[in-house]
């Protein structure tokens, strides 16, 4: 088996993640919205409304994966996919966002276990609002959206997509680092997040889809249950080592 030799997150809002392995690079969600990046120096703005908001983060890898959870345009932009892939590039993603992205993107649905290299696999689960989540807009239908555990080398990395929690969360074991969504209005709220980290029982959590709330209460709270779970809270752009 290979060793790992390197392994960093960066994290961009909403829930776009890189994720850079022994030399691959793996991106979750990667959609440029204006919005979300007006405090953010280190990009570039190809084009504006009306035009559809073209525009980069600076410096940034062709990906060898990119898995996309859901249709909604923070987390699936055509134009954003054309700036990142390269020829060679895998796309994974649901049904929904076949209008957006087309017959490019390799389609996966909950409960699919793909093995996609050697030593690299993926399972694909359920990420939806939940009548009793505390979700406060149920925007995320059963079977639009999926989430992802990526696995490579021994190490696993989940990235929940928007969803509350759900109770197949349950039967998950090995996770080494888990991507939370919080927020409260389209996905769970920090308590919420909190029972949903501590069932999952990652070694390492961290934060996404903030939306308004804070990632230090998140993080606060988790340290008063008392678990061993580190959380790393993300800033825009910063490279984390783990």
């Amino acid at each position: 088996m290979e060793i790992i030799t390197k392994t960093d997150i960066t994290w961009f809002p909403n829930s776009w993640i890189r994720l850079r392995i022994n030399k691959k690079v793996i991106y979750f969600d990667p959609a440029y919205l204006k919005t979300y990046f007006s405090k953010y120096p280190d990009k570039t703005e190809y084009s504006k409304w009306p035009d559809p908001i073209d525009g980069m983060p600076n410096g940034l890898e062709k990906p060898d994966f990119i898995f996309i959870t859901h249709h909604h345009k923070d987390h699936c932009k055509r134009v954003t996919v054309d700036r990142l892939i390269k020829q060679d590039t895998k796309i994974f993603a649901p049904k929904s966002c076949f209008k957006e992205l087309g017959d490019r993107i390799i389609l996966v649905k909950p409960n699919d276990t793909l093995q996609i290299n050697v030593g690299i696999s993926v399972t694909v689960l359920n990420a939806y609002n939940t009548q009793h989540g505390t979700s406060t807009i149920k925007q995320h239908k059963k079977g639009q959206g999926v989430g992802y555990i990526f696995r490579i080398n021994g190490l696993s990395f989940y990235h929940l997509g928007d969803t509350d929690f759900l109770v197949e969360m349950e039967l998950l074991k090995d996770i080494d680092v888990a991507f939370i969504p919080i927020g409260g209005k389209f996905t769970m709220n920090i308590d919420e997040a909190v029972k949903t980290t501590i069932t999952i029982n990652p070694k390492i959590v961290v934060p996404i889809h903030n939306l308004g709330k804070s990632f230090s209460e998140f993080e606060n709270k988790l340290k008063v249950k008392g678990e061993n779970i580190k959380c790393i809270i993300p800033t825009i752009g910063q490279v984390i080592k783990i």
